[in-house]
């Protein structure tokens, strides 16, 4: 049975040339799980808006869409607010109460139900998705992932009929990632509520999915089950989907393409031998002389609060890229925020460029020197144009993958997540730092622009940049870092090269670590498995 459709529907922002969604039709039964991919900017996130009438952008809409055979736009208030439910990106832009069992209750409260219902739908919610323990405990005491978890709750508590997500797993790491992804197929299968999730990464969204839509340029590329699709896609599509399709594809693989790392190691295992079991190991020798260095950093928020940072002590040598990674709120970004001298530490020295950071006088830290892009870019947006934004980071930004004549007209708020991120670090580069921060780098953008922002990264670095960096994306760090290391409980516990730190790893590591491992040794890359399975094929 239909539950939505959409029909002939375009859109154009204001002020823009071109349209951000043109001639859009699908359709979508009650119950199926729906995956929406695509490139940076393909449309993704303005078309869920639009199917949500309260947040639809403003602009120049032709078309319709029908929710359960009526269009949006003709929905009542409460048939409109609590039928279709949204979760977006980020936490933060959705939670609107202090504390967990109000934010439960917000929704309910705005439909007016009584006292009683509203208590027992909230018990039922708060079991089902298990936050009872976190009842109580105020929003800011959350961790991004639980955080996460809340806005999904508090909108199943409304009895939605669809729900649309606009990759809610953007903030997460791995582990709360699959976690979330889980959940989500847990209340599709269970009670066959009809999902709609746009994501970039695939690695477990796809493999739970009934058709993935692809979009592209503004329009549908693609509409079907994902074993139907994964085929037919270009190369820059391609580097969006999960490792086990994109290796399928680089070996020239035949028959059925495996869509998870299951059926990724079963295609390795009956296709290519073992005799060569490694690559030959490749040494790193990194500069002597460091660019930032912790030692034995203490840092609170609060008296009466924990401690965040619990005698931090690393250091990243000049002219080298070095990722942490490491769960939310295991204080990552807080050791940036320490770095970058927004936030003093209680006990610890911080040094850049082996100068304490006390010694840095009136701003001097900032005149290229250091400088930061932060987790949330939008504090970096300052115009009300990208054009005034990057006005001189015009050689910056000509470096990232973005079609800029398509954006300078817009308000940065109107860019997508990923357009947000690059235009930002553009802004950030044209400070000329030679010590690079940066908080979650990839978030929001494709696997094509990672592919190109890793290419960047390191010709940064070979013009002398030192670059620190925090993120959750495995494969990222993976592909552009010198060095990675673990960050837990306000600790770095492990540093090593990608090489030696994904094999070592078993949760935090790589899907091509996952498949491979108990096959072949410390192939932790697309392109270690591909020479592997090539070097095993050809000595048959």
């Amino acid at each position: 049975m239909e539950i939505l459709k959409v029909k002939n529907l375009n859109f154009k922002y204001p002020l823009a040339d071109s349209q951000a969604i043109s001639n859009i039709n699908f359709s979508v039964n009650s119950g199926e799980f729906i995956t929406v991919c695509g490139a940076t900017g393909s449309g993704k996130s303005t078309l869920l808006r639009l199917l949500k009438r309260e947040i639809a952008p403003v602009g120049e809409v032709s078309g319709e869409i029908f929710f359960d055979s009526v269009s949006v736009s003709k929905l009542t208030a409460e048939k409109s607010a609590s039928g279709i439910g949204f979760v977006m990106q980020n936490p933060e832009h959705q939670i609107v109460t202090d504390t967990v069992w109000h934010e439960l209750a917000f929704g309910l409260e705005n439909l007016n139900l009584p006292q009683n219902v509203m208590a027992g739908r909230i018990a039922e919610t708060a079991s089902y998705f298990g936050i009872e323990e976190w009842y109580d405990k105020k929003v800011s005491e959350l961790s991004g992932g639980q955080k996460q978890l809340l806005c999904l709750a508090a909108v199943m508590v409304m009895n939605p009929e669809i729900i649309i997500l606009d990759e809610p797993t953007a903030q997460l790491d791995p582990i709360a990632a699959s976690e979330f992804i889980g959940t989500l197929k847990k209340i599709n299968r269970e009670l066959s509520l009809t999902v709609i999730l746009s994501e970039h990464r695939l690695e477990d969204a796809i493999t739970v999915c009934d058709k993935l839509l692809v979009l592209e340029n503004g329009s549908v590329k693609a509409f079907d089950a994902p074993q139907k699709i994964v085929g037919e896609l270009d190369e820059r599509l391609l580097r969006g989907m999960p490792a086990a399709v994109r290796l399928f594809h680089a070996v020239d693989g035949r028959g059925k393409c495996p869509l998870d790392i299951r059926d990724g190691r079963h295609f390795i295992e009956t296709n290519f031998g073992n005799r060569i079991t490694a690559l030959p190991k490749t040494e790193y020798a990194c500069s002597e002389k460091p660019a930032m260095c912790f030692k034995d950093v203490y840092f609170r928020y609060d008296r009466n609060y924990p401690d965040v940072l619990r005698g931090l002590s690393f250091t990243v040598y000049e002219n080298e890229i070095f990722c942490i990674l490491g769960g939310n709120g295991s204080g990552k970004t807080t050791a940036l925020s320490v770095a970058s001298n927004i936030v003093k530490p209680y006990s610890g020295t911080v040094e850049i460029f082996e100068k304490k950071l006390k010694e840095y006088k009136n701003q001097s830290l900032y005149r290229n020197c250091l400088t930061v892009l932060p987790q949330d870019v939008q504090t970096v947006f300052m115009r009300n144009t990208v054009r005034e934004e990057l006005e001189g980071a015009e050689s910056e930004a000509e470096m990232l993958p973005l079609d800029l004549e398509k954006l300078m007209d817009k308000h940065p708020y109107d860019l997508s997540g990923g357009e947000q991120q690059l235009v930002a670090l553009a802004k950030v580069l044209a400070a000329k730092p030679k010590l690079l921060l940066l908080d979650e780098p990839t978030k929001g953008i494709d696997a094509d622009s990672k592919y190109q922002l890793t290419d960047i990264l390191r010709r940064l670095k070979s013009d002398g940049m030192t670059i620190v960096i925090v993120t959750h994306d495995t494969e990222f760090a993976c592909d552009c870092a010198d060095r990675c290391a673990m960050f837990f409980r306000g600790e770095i516990v492990s540093a090593d090269t990608p090489r030696e730190f994904f094999s070592g790893n078993n949760f935090y590591t790589t899907a091509i670590s996952r498949m491979t491992r108990g096959v072949y040794r410390d192939a932790v890359s697309i392109a270690d498995a591909v020479e592997l399975c090539r070097l095993n094929k050809a000595v048959e």
